[in-house]
């Protein structure tokens, strides 16, 4: 297919979904959203797998969207989002680590509170062994192993969707039954990764 990239005819292909004019997108517009992205947060493997969020995105939702004014403007936006997301996230990763390190550190301080901490870690997994098997699976993939959402979905053979719905009702539920802890505990449950 030898579409213009910004041509109506293309985005209605894509929209009736036409792999060739997805192919004719990604060839066109894959190594300037890697480049765009990469720019910014310097972290290669991480743009690269941005850029297969945006573009996985664009064809799982192409009957859907609204491309205006244009496809590259769509898919530059669409990365713009990703990069804003990447760094909230790492923000707030970094706020939690420093926290973390803050309580840990005051803590091997203290034989009691080391012990507590120990009691604390018993008293979450038999918190999150309360969870639904899949809840309680797809929680452990993202917390301990540390499997982003997209890795968790393919390993599970799940939607994305289902997998970030699974982590909030146990984020949700944890929250509730250890309210009465340290608010730094609740951090390291919400954020670590």
């Amino acid at each position: 297919m030898n579409l213009d990239l910004e041509s109506n005819n293309l985005l209605r292909a894509l929209q009736n979904g036409d792999t060739d004019a997805f192919e004719t997108i990604y060839h066109h517009m894959a190594n300037k959203l890697l480049h765009y992205i990469n720019n910014r947060i310097h972290d290669k493997g991480q743009s690269e797998e941005m850029v297969q969020e945006i573009f996985l995105s664009l064809w799982t939702r192409r009957a859907e969207i609204t491309i205006e004014p244009s496809i590259t403007s769509y898919l530059f936006a669409s990365a713009k989002y990703q990069v804003l997301s990447y760094i909230r996230a790492a923000h707030v990763r970094d706020k939690y680590a420093e926290h973390f390190s803050l309580f840990v550190s005051t803590s091997h301080e203290n034989t009691e509170e080391l012990i507590n901490l120990s009691d604390l870690k018993r008293v979450i997994e038999n918190h999150i062994a309360q969870l639904p098997p899949k809840c309680q699976e797809v929680f452990r993939l993202s917390r301990y192993a540390g499997n982003s959402i997209r890795e968790i979905a393919e390993k599970m053979s799940i939607s994305t969707r289902t997998v970030e719905n699974y982590i909030t009702q146990a984020l949700k539920y944890l929250r509730e039954v250890l309210s009465h802890y340290p608010w730094t505990i609740i951090l390291m449950i919400s954020y670590i990764r």
